[in-house]
């Protein structure tokens, strides 16, 4: 009976060493695919939300000056022709 039990202690043993073994794998493989992914989106240049989101900001701003300054022009060449 001790020698069965032996046999399961040693397969067990095996079992937890095995699983051991697959989560390193799993970890290192995990760290090598978002490398790749870092690497591939630096090398397609997108910006980050805050850049996006601040240039747009910009943009906003620029076509909102620029509506009121289509205002004032109309409204002196208005003036010029009276």
């Amino acid at each position: 009976m001790q020698t069965r039990n032996k046999i399961l202690d040693d397969i067990s043993q095996l079992m937890t060493n095995a699983m051991g073994v697959a989560q390193g794998a799993r970890d290192e493989a995990e760290t090598a695919m978002k490398s790749l992914i870092d690497r591939w989106l630096a090398d397609r240049d997108f910006v980050t939300r805050e850049e996006f989101d601040a240039v747009r900001a910009m943009a906003q701003k620029a076509r909102e000056e620029n509506e009121a300054l289509a205002a004032r022009i109309a409204a002196l060449e208005a003036r010029l022709k009276d």
